[in-house]
């Protein structure tokens, strides 16, 4: 846990930083345009709408391999944001995208299973990942995709990850 004490603008910029230095790992994320909405230990990944997104332009409607690639995406950074919260809170860890050595490893994906439910539109996509087992060695997570409700997901996914050894 954060020390009590401790500003609050410190501990949010700590968490920002460790959030950067979880995408700045993955160039693809960048391309995409994925950018992650932070409050407090709650993650939510963002997919602002591009028209180079599209995939079939007669309905138009996101390419399927954009979707599976936001969510995975979406579940991986929440796997690492998870596997790395108590060592960053409580100072032992302190990530930073700018020192070569201080970026977290990441997870490697060794399945991941995409639901798709409906088209996803041209608009704006979320995704919220759980982790559902955080392991030594294995993990799996649930990630849910939506635009305009969250109770009506156009993709949901399943991934299981082999963890980093070694820290």
């Amino acid at each position: 846990m954060a020390d009590r004490n401790e500003p609050l603008d410190r501990i949010k910029s700590r968490r920002n930083a460790a959030v950067a230095a979880i995408v700045d790992r993955v160039p693809y994320i960048t391309w995409l345009g994925i950018r992650f909405d932070r409050r407090g230990d709650e993650l939510t990944a963002v997919l602002p709408f591009s028209e180079k997104l599209i995939g079939n332009p007669a309905l138009p409607a996101l390419h399927g391999g954009v979707t599976a690639a936001f969510l995975e995406i979406a579940g991986l950074v929440e796997l690492t944001w998870a596997s790395m919260w108590d060592d960053m809170e409580s100072g032992r860890f302190v990530p930073d995208a700018t020192l070569p050595g201080t970026a977290p490893r990441l997870a490697k994906t060794i399945d991941f299973s995409v639901d798709y439910l409906r088209s996803g539109l041209p608009r704006d996509s979320y995704a919220r990942a759980r982790v559902v087992r955080l392991g030594r060695r294995y993990s799996s997570v649930q990630v849910e995709a939506w635009q305009d409700n969250r109770g009506r997901p156009f993709a949901q996914a399943n991934g299981h990850f082999l963890m980093p050894q070694g820290g």
